[in-house]
């Protein structure tokens, strides 16, 4: 069965996991649950709708990795760097708001991806020719107001 089509990936449900977020008071489990299943990808790419819940659900993979910064959409940006509970950098990545391919690159995107950091990357459909191929494609489905599934 075929989920979600879109000019640069497809999603199948056959070898998917799926989490269904049920509110925000439901976002500390959805997130420490994803971490538990993300195995060694370092660069995680969520897809979905505007509005869909992005920012909200990496804000809420931060806090369960001990962020304790602000986190919030680098729109402008491009970047923000978080350090988790450790001290370890976690790189939060926004592409919504560039044009052209050179825009990503000339932050050093392969700096960052190469760093075996954990990179969060919103609207990663406008750099999909610079994903790695290991890259964790997530895809976030807004079913109703309150509720979410992520699947990957």
């Amino acid at each position: 069965m075929e989920v979600a089509n879109g000019p640069f990936f497809s999603l199948s449900l056959s070898s998917m996991t799926e989490i269904i977020i049920n509110g925000t008071d439901d976002l500390p489990r959805a997130a420490r649950v994803f971490l538990e299943h993300i195995g060694a990808h370092r660069i995680l790419a969520f897809y979905g709708a505007m509005g869909a819940g992005k920012t909200t659900f990496i804000t809420a993979v931060c806090r369960a990795l001990g962020v304790q910064d602000t986190v919030t959409s680098p729109t402008f940006t491009i970047v923000n760097e978080y350090r988790d509970g450790v001290g370890e950098p976690v790189y939060h990545f926004d592409f919504y708001r560039i044009n052209r391919l050179s825009e990503a690159l000339d932050i050093g995107l392969y700096e960052y991806f190469d760093s075996g950091a954990l990179c969060l990357v919103e609207w990663p459909e406008m750099i999909e020719e610079l994903l790695p191929e290991d890259a964790l494609k997530v895809q976030i489905l807004v079913e109703d107001a309150e509720t979410r599934t992520l699947l990957f």
